[in-house]
Parts: C-alpha cells; sequence; structure tokens
C-alpha cells in the first residue's frame, strides 16, 4: 500500500470509529440548556483532550502491549470482536453500550466536568479509537506510516472539533432521521473493517503458530 492509500485507509478507519457526526445527537442532549458559549468550550476541551489520549496510545503502545506480553494479532482480533459489537448497535441507530449508556448520559446531564465523562472518553476516545489507533501504527512499516496515522489522528479530531461546534446547526440541518441514516451507514462500514481485523488477526496467528518449531 501506498503512502497515500495509507493515509486514507487510517483516516476512513478512526473517521468512521470515532464518529463525530454520530455522535452529534449525544453532545446535544448533554450540553442542553448551557449557552452557545459553555457549549463551546466543553466542545474545546472535550476533543483536545480526546486527542490527547488518542495520541498517547499511538506513541506508546507498543510499549503497552510488550508490558502486557499481547500480540498484534491478538489485538487485532479482540478490537475486531469490539468493533464488530459497535457496527452492530450502529446499524440498528442504537447509541453503542461500548460508549454511553443511556443511564450514563442521565447522571452526566448535571455534572461540570462531562468534558472528560462521557464526551471526550469514551464518547470521541472509546476503548475501539484506542485499540485501532495501536493497530494502525503497529502494522505501520515505515516510519512515513506511522506520521501519517498521526496525521490521519489530528484531521479526524479537527473534524470532530467543527462538527461539536456546529453542532446544533449540523442537527438542524440534517435532522434526527437524517442523523440516524447515516449511523447506520457508518456501522455497515465499521463491520466490515472489523471483519477484516479479525481475519487479518486469525491468519497471524495462524502462521505464527505453523511456524513455530516442533
Amino acid at each position: 500500500m501506498d503512502l497515500i492509500g495509507y493515509f486514507i485507509y487510517s483516516f476512513v478507519t478512526l473517521f468512521i470509529i470515532v464518529s463525530p457526526i454520530t455522535g452529534v445527537i449525544t453532545f446535544i442532549t448533554l450540553t442542553n440548556g448551557l449557552t452557545l458559549n459553555a457549549k463551546n468550550v466543553i466542545a474545546k476541551k472535550s476533543v483536545l483532550l480526546a486527542f490527547v489520549i488518542a495520541m498517547f496510545f499511538i506513541l506508546t503502545g507498543n510499549i503497552i502491549l510488550d508490558i502486557l506480553g499481547i500480540s498484534l494479532d491478538s489485538l487485532k482480533v479482540a478490537g475486531g470482536l469490539l468493533l464488530f459489537t459497535i457496527s452492530f448497535d450502529m446499524m440498528h441507530a442504537k447509541i453503542s453500550r461500548e460508549s454511553i449508556t443511556d443511564k450514563e448520559i442521565d447522571a452526566s446531564a448535571d455534572r461540570e466536568d462531562l468534558w472528560i465523562f462521557p464526551i471526550a472518553m469514551p464518547i470521541l476516545t472509546g476503548p475501539a479509537t484506542i485499540t485501532t489507533a495501536i493497530i494502525l501504527t503497529e502494522t505501520a512499516e515505515v516510519v512515513q506510516e506511522k506520521l501519517l496515522v498521526i496525521l490521519a489522528t489530528v484531521l479526524t479530531y479537527s473534524i470532530a472539533l467543527v462538527t461539536f461546534l456546529f453542532s446544533r446547526r449540523i442537527h438542524k440541518k440534517m435532522g434526527y432521521n437524517g442523523m440516524l441514516v447515516l449511523t447506520r451507514l457508518f456501522g455497515l462500514f465499521l463491520g466490515a473493517i472489523s471483519v477484516t481485523m479479525i481475519a487479518s488477526g486469525i491468519w497471524g496467528i495462524y502462521l505464527s503458530m505453523i511456524a513455530l518449531p516442533t
């Protein structure tokens, strides 16, 4: 895969998983009743924190895997299964249980630190995003590809910031039904990504097993 292709693959994968547009409904629900300035402050702080968390795991993912003794192929299988459950919820236009539950939304409505939980994590940077960021970085064969993963992450969260800053306008233009259609579409793509990830992980585990000395 050439560099441009790897960048497009990394960006599309991260963007679909972070899914800032489908997160608009939850963001509006959590910031309902706040002034425009207060909403924008929460948007900026939450996106910045989410980006920092993602970058932390991009830069330290290999160290974490080595410490825990987890192979990249095992992470692909586990991450793929997680993505598949999320995609299943998205295709049914449900809030993913990996991100946040209805009870957590209600409990977070009056909290001053809702920009930390649940907006920054896990809505914008949940286990699925962290897993995918590590996999993309660790499967990069050259330094340039690793840098492209970082660039894709910057672009993804830049779009997330713009999306949240104009969340009310976007919701008004697209409408609730439009958001649900987009959520289902993203869920379909995410399901395809998850299957590819699982297959790659299983194949890698198989190759490592047959390569073991008898």
